[in-house]
This record gives C-alpha cells, sequence and structure tokens, in this order.
C-alpha cells in the first residue's frame, strides 16, 4: 500500500480525490485502446503513454496493477477499411495491432496485461445483451437491439450532458456519431450483406462498439474495478454509453475513478486522422527524431 496519499483528478466527481483501490493493493485499471484499422497517430500515443506513466506511479506507489487495453478489430472503421482493402477483418486487423505493439515497445510503454481482440469475446457480449434485455432497458428494431437510454436516468453523470435536451428515443445505428448526441444506441447489429456477422442467441449479427468494452473490462477485471481511462472525445457518448449498459445490467457502479487526457492539438485544432493534421510515430522517427525525445515530448504537460 502506497505510504503517501495518491491524488487523482475523478471526471465522475470533477474533483481530485484520494485513490483507495477496491482491493487494499489491488489496482485494476481498464485503458481505452486503439481501433486497429491504421496507424496510430502521436495523439492516440500521447493517450496511452499518459496511461503508462499512471500505471507506472500506481506501481511506485507500492499497489500491483492488473491493466486491459483493448484492442477494437471489428467496427465500422475496421469492416470499411478491410473490406475496401478486400483482405479478411482478421488478417487486415492483425497488421495494425503488431504495428501498435511496436510502437509500444519504441516508445518504452510497459505492457499490460491483457490485450483483449473484441471477436475474441463475441460470447460476453451476447450475454451481456441478454441481461440488458431481461432487465427491461434494451429493445429490437429492424434485426438490431438497442439500448434505450430513458431507462437509466442517470445517464450522462460522467460528461453532464442531458439526453432529454438530445432527441431521446432517436436511435443511432452507426458508431460515428457527433459529440454530445445522446440518443438510444446500437447494442448488437443486425446481419448486412457486405458485413462479417456471426450467429448467436440474439439473432445473426455483430455487436457495437460500446457494447465490446462493457463486456471486455468485466470478463477480466470484475463488474467494478478502480480506474478507466482514455481520451476527453470519447466520453460522450462511447464512455456514457458503456456506464449506462454496464450500471445497466449489473444495478451496481461500474468504474470508481475516470481519467481523460486532453487532446494533442495542431495548429489550434485537435490532431485527428478525420482531418488529415496527424502525424505517425513513424513518421517522425524518418525525420531522425529520438524515440525518447519523442516520449518526453508528449509527457512533458500535465496529461488534461
Amino acid at each position: 500500500m502506497a505510504e503517501l496519499p495518491l491524488r487523482l483528478y475523478n471526471t465522475l466527481t470533477r474533483r481530485l480525490e484520494e485513490f483507495k483501490p477496491i482491493e487494499s493493493d489491488h489496482v485494476r485499471l481498464y485503458t481505452c485502446g486503439p481501433t486497429v484499422y491504421d496507424y496510430s497517430h502521436i495523439g492516440n500515443l500521447r493517450t496511452f503513454l499518459f496511461e503508462d506513466v499512471l500505471r507506472r506511479t500506481l506501481e511506485l506507489s507500492g499497489f500491483r496493477v492488473t491493466q486491459v487495453m483493448n484492442l477494437t478489430d471489428i467496427d465500422d472503421k475496421t469492416i470499411r477499411e478491410s473490406t475496401a482493402a478486400g483482405v479478411g477483418l482478421r488478417d487486415y486487423t492483425q497488421k495494425y495491432i503488431e504495428a501498435f505493439f511496436e510502437d509500444l515497445d519504441t516508445l518504452r510503454v510497459e505492457r499490460a496485461e491483457h490485450y483483449p481482440r473484441a471477436t475474441d469475446y463475441i460470447p460476453q457480449m451476447v450475454e451481456l445483451v441478454e441481461r440488458l434485455e431481461s432487465a427491461g432497458h434494451a429493445y429490437r428494431s429492424d434485426g438490431s437491439i438497442y439500448y434505450s437510454i430513458s431507462t437509466f436516468p442517470a445517464y450522462g453523470k460522467l460528461s453532464g450532458v442531458r439526453p432529454e435536451e438530445n432527441l431521446v428515443g432517436a436511435r443511432v445505428d452507426r458508431e460515428e456519431y457527433e459529440k454530445d448526441d445522446a440518443r438510444d444506441f446500437v447494442l448488437w447489429k443486425g446481419a448486412r450483406e457486405g458485413e462479417p456477422a456471426c450467429e448467436s442467441a440474439v439473432g445473426a449479427g455483430r455487436p457495437g462498439w460500446h457494447l465490446e468494452c462493457s463486456a471486455m473490462s468485466m470478463a477480466l477485471l470484475g463488474e467494478r474495478f478502480d480506474i478507466h481511462t482514455g481520451g476527453v472525445d470519447n466520453i460522450v457518448p462511447h464512455l456514457e454509453n458503456e456506464i449506462a449498459q454496464s450500471e445497466g445490467a449489473t444495478g451496481e457502479p461500474f468504474a470508481r475513478f475516470w481519467l481523460h487526457a486532453e487532446h494533442l492539438v495542431v495548429e489550434g485544432e485537435k490532431m485527428a486522422k478525420s482531418k488529415g493534421n496527424f502525424f505517425t510515430l513513424r513518421d517522425l522517427l524518418e525525420k531522425g527524431h529520438d524515440p525518447l525525445a519523442i516520449r518526453y515530448l508528449l509527457i512533458s504537460v500535465p496529461y488534461r
């Protein structure tokens, strides 16, 4: 146990709090990982480096850490890009998973204990959908299954978004939608022509992106764990949806502490693949920059 108190800023409560894990000497940590459809840019890597510093701080404070970082290998982006390349989803994403681990090693990031691929946890996702249906949080429409956020009064507690102001009852099937857009979201996408699908107890189809993280974190860390981290861009809607579906299924608090890294800014705008203003680690190495200098640059200011 840490001799000196460790204080963390908790997005959920919007204040600094003394950190104490559920188990006295053991921290269970979930860190949002990459969507493996392309190389990670250094804005992504800044978040992963913040999580590395957090992990090392916990270890130096005397805690044993069990860290899970997911690998999103099935979602709209991975399906779109693998289809365009004419390569099977598993083979296409494997290339970028290997590149991701090369980047972590180059930047001397400590490895997590678990890196679950979403496609390896389909049974757990199906089970979670069944629990949500049984609890009255989910409904079926056009072959897909959606979460009804009106059944979860605490929706918005992480971000402060008020769902009643954002067209409650409208359904969102796609996985890339506007920030602050709190609507019913898809848990299980019904099978579509040209997309990978699997047979399951809830019908043929595939999981929604939000469902994946809840199922994998609970499978590897338990239904309640200590810290959930990611980038600020994931707070709405992804993490709000994670909370809703996880707590909707269990009736218990999900993660106790939530920590989020700010964007890496380039000429006044956040670095993003969609904006085309990004650099990969490979780009910087080709220019002759030292990996440790890049690491230092990305952790040289507070993560928030």
